[in-house]
């Protein structure tokens, strides 16, 4: 295996560069083994993978073997030129670089019966990725991901959705307007989650195909959004707490979906 020496190795300042300047691109940093397994595993174009000398002569020494045997180049570093390699404050002893994953509404649209979750201005990306993982989780067919949000592919998002990202169908930088009117023309419900006055996911039949809009952790679902969706959707608490975290709220909405569908399965 060849080693990276130096912070002025090319391979070096890549990995850097996706690390402190976030995705975006085409490319996106994968921290960690369980990700770099994720992506072998679902046949994602990985390109590089940079393993610690310390992982090298433990736990990772099998994954390094399968990574090159895929056809992924594979590099050691010196575990002081690695921390400078990972984005991590704690380095889980690999980083890879693969290419960004693309998917497209109309084909998410095919797997039926749609339930799909949309993400209107979240821009903690750890939010973005427990969100994209529980949408998995609970049956969702696809996450769509506006323009105002965290980036789902940006390597913090990666690491919430715990490889969520790199198998359920996920739209970024999404306009949510073109979005919505696709929505409606394949005859999907929009769902819009709100604080307060909506109505309880129990209450609502989430069997039908349907879009659950959630906002941003501060301002939430905009009032054009919420006044343009079919129903509004809330979940309830004791007071005297006003609201919930949009990854928990959203945990929870498609829990109930899950739950009504699963119903109709038996």
């Amino acid at each position: 295996m060849e080693r990276i020496s130096s912070r002025q190795n090319s391979l070096a300042k890549r990995f850097r560069a996706l690390a402190h300047a976030g995705a975006g691109g085409d490319d996106i940093l994968l921290d960690g083994p369980h990700l770099l397994e994720e992506a072998l595993d679902g046949g994602l174009a990985v390109s590089i993978a940079a393993f610690a000398d310390s992982a090298l002569v433990s736990r990772l020494v099998t994954l390094a073997d399968r990574a090159a045997l895929a056809g992924v180049r594979t590099r050691a570093a010196t575990d002081a030129l690695f921390h400078a390699l990972s984005p991590a404050q704690q380095p889980s002893g690999v980083v890879s670089i693969a290419r960004r994953p693309v998917a497209d509404l109309d084909a998410a649209l095919v797997r039926a019966p749609q339930l799909l979750v949309l993400l209107e201005g979240v821009q903690d990306p750890g939010n973005v990725g427990a969100i994209i993982r529980a949408a998995e989780a609970f049956g969702a067919t696809a996450v769509i991901v506006g323009a105002g949000s965290a980036d789902p592919f940006g390597w913090k998002a990666l690491r919430g959705a715990m490889g969520s990202s790199l198998r359920l169908p996920v739209v970024s930088r999404a306009s949510l307007a073109d979005t919505l009117r696709t929505l409606r023309a394949a005859n999907v419900r929009i769902l819009a989650a709100v604080p307060r006055a909506g109505q309880a996911p129990a209450e609502l039949d989430l069997r039908a195909p349907s879009a659950i809009v959630l906002g941003g952790e501060g301002a939430g679902v905009t009032d054009a959004l919420a006044n343009g969706a079919d129903e509004r959707i809330t979940v309830r608490m004791q007071p005297p707490v006003e609201s919930l975290n949009v990854a928990v709220a959203a945990a929870l909405v498609l829990y109930e979906a899950s739950r009504q569908r699963a119903d109709v399965a038996v």
